[in-house]
């Protein structure tokens, strides 16, 4: 009992700790091209770092964060909620297949970022009424962030995993 009290609270600290940079990232305040990759990014690294749950969970807050510091116009509060969609399956999909089949973590990144700009596009052009410049904005841009930082998180992740696992690494106990 007492070892699985011990996992939840690192893998929480974990999902805490990478909310943080997440949204330090959105904080920046850079451009769209540079936020989107990086927040995408973050988003599987925090996947395969914490889980798919932890993943999803921080890809649901973001788009509040983003709305809160001006990221995202305000005309743009209605998509909020399929952003939050297609960022936890964006997170599922990772985190499901990366361990379970060969090439597992690239076809989970290209079939999240497919399933997480069908969500969001999907609601852009169908459900909402949106304005045509600022539905744009959630059409194949969508697609090309979760593609770019999906691809750059890759190799990241899998270098701070091998990280984490040896002995004597963060995740060992002391």
């Amino acid at each position: 009992m007492k070892a699985r009290a011990r996992f939840s609270v690192q893998q929480l600290a974990r999902v805490a700790l990478l909310l943080a940079l997440t949204l330090s990232v959105q904080y920046l305040r850079l451009p769209t091209p540079v936020t989107g990759p990086l927040v995408n990014l973050m988003l599987i690294l925090s996947t395969a770092l914490t889980g798919a749950a932890g993943g999803a969970a921080i890809g649901l807050l973001t788009p509040w964060a983003a709305l809160m510091l001006g990221i995202i116009p305000p005309v743009l509060a209605p998509a909020i909620p399929f952003i939050m969609a297609g960022n936890a399956i964006y997170c599922f999909c990772y985190g499901v297949l990366a361990g379970r089949i060969r090439g597992g973590p690239f076809i989970g990144v290209v079939l999240g970022s497919l399933l997480k700009f069908a969500v969001i596009a999907g609601a852009a052009r169908y459900l909402l009424a949106l304005p045509s410049p600022a539905a744009e904005a959630l059409l194949l841009p969508q697609l090309i962030n979760a593609l770019i930082g999906g691809a750059a998180a890759l190799p990241l992740a899998h270098y701070l995993k091998r990280l984490l696992s040896e002995p004597g690494g963060r995740s060992s106990p002391r």
